[in-house]
């Protein structure tokens, strides 16, 4: 089993001069330069922008279904990796409220594991396609206060590999931790981001 070397792509304003910052995860087989290719779609002029790229284009091996152990010791080492990036843009100055995450896919389910067990005030959060990690949802993994963060969660239904129902268990967490969540299901949508979805992720970095 793998564990991650950090590297990060970036792009926008230089965090050391930016006042907002976003976080970008990429889905299984794809790549930080891909994620972050949406800047051209996303309202981001102020933003710093950065993308770490997960070993082997996987942040886990198998399934955000099975259970935790089964994927480690890649998961514990891609939140890691999150939280390494997030204290870097703080000591560049950039305040936890003013930190925004967004994900697809295994991207998204990582997104919303790492925020929810690290609950507090962000930006906002972006998960495009996705859910919290495990068999099931470990309610003492996920602690804090969201502050009325504004999250966005959107997801297909059915989808290939996001059930609709750990997508609703999900958005119960979050919004038991005081998070504001939007949650969007599209019937018979395939396993993409649609502009709808990037028009509702404009409304959030745009508060």
């Amino acid at each position: 089993m793998y564990r991650h070397t950090k590297q990060v792509v970036s792009a926008g304003v230089p965090a050391e001069q930016a006042k907002k910052a976003i976080i970008m995860l990429h889905g299984r087989g794809a790549s930080a330069s891909g994620i972050i290719s949406l800047k051209d779609h996303l309202d981001l002029a102020d933003f710093a922008i950065v993308a770490p790229q997960a070993t082997e284009h996987s942040w886990y091996p198998y399934s955000f279904l099975a259970p935790v152990e089964n994927n480690q010791p890649a998961l514990d080492s891609a939140l890691e990796v999150i939280g390494s990036v997030v204290d870097d843009l703080k000591q560049q100055g950039i305040a936890q409220e003013n930190i925004y995450f967004l994900g697809f896919s295994q991207g998204a389910c990582l997104t919303l594991e790492y925020t929810t067990r690290n609950a507090g005030r962000y930006g906002g959060i972006i998960a495009l396609t996705g859910g919290l990690i495990g068999e099931k949802p470990v309610n003492e993994s996920y602690k804090g206060d969201f502050g009325n963060t504004p999250v966005l969660i959107t997801t297909g239904d059915p989808d290939p590999h996001v059930p609709v129902s750990r997508v609703n268990e999900s958005v119960d967490i979050l919004k038991g931790l005081k998070a504001d969540v939007t949650l969007k299901i599209y019937k018979g949508r395939p396993h993409t981001i649609t502009g709808e979805e990037l028009e509702l992720a404009n409304a959030i970095l745009k508060r």
